[in-house]
């Protein structure tokens, strides 16, 4: 069986993103060839042109609310870079929150949105130093009173699953308490 045969299969002949019928075709996952089914999505015009362009339809993207949730790696990572670059939206970070991946998923999919990047992009480093990556684990190195919000999150605290503020290398977004916040990066270091 082919490439494309193998993935009609897995998908039950629809877009493994948003479910979509009509034009379809096998993508590979960067930074992985696409060689194999396990490193290829069968995805629709539309969400192809939004994995490759950079221009993101909002509405069209909600689809992921149920393809994140997918057991297939390639899936998974695709449904989470698109997530990423939907920071602007809080349903896309508040599905970010709850989504697991495992360690080599995550790093195929961090691996893959680097390599995308454009020179000249911002870069997010903690206290330390160290680059800091949409997705990553930090730890508050001081109790910050939170503006707004009436407590105090704790030095020590973990903060899951960041998000990277778009257009400002020093700040980052994260949970804390249930409540989405913004975090100064030099009062983080990077788990």
């Amino acid at each position: 069986m082919s490439l494309e045969t193998d993935l009609h299969a897995r998908a039950n002949g629809v877009c493994e993103l948003c479910g979509a019928q009509t034009t379809l075709e096998a993508l590979a996952v960067a930074p992985k060839d696409g060689e194999t089914v396990d490193e290829t999505i069968l995805a629709c015009e539309a969400c192809r042109e939004q994995i490759e362009g950079t221009e993101l339809d909002a509405n069209h993207l909600r689809c992921l609310n149920e393809s994140a949730w997918s057991q297939v790696p390639a899936v998974q990572v695709a449904a989470w870079r698109l997530l990423n670059r939907l920071s602007d939206e809080a349903w896309a970070r508040d599905l970010l929150d709850m989504i697991y991946l495992d360690e080599d998923t995550l790093a195929w999919a961090q691996a893959g949105q680097a390599a995308s990047g454009a020179d000249g992009e911002i870069v997010h480093k903690d206290t330390f130093g160290a680059v800091l990556a949409a997705g990553d684990t930090v730890t508050l190195i001081k109790d910050l009173k939170v503006k707004g919000a009436n407590f105090t999150a704790k030095r020590g605290t973990a903060v899951r699953n960041i998000g990277l503020v778009p257009d400002n290398a020093g700040q980052i977004e994260g949970r804390v308490n249930d409540q989405r916040i913004v975090i100064l990066t030099e009062f983080v270091k990077k788990a």
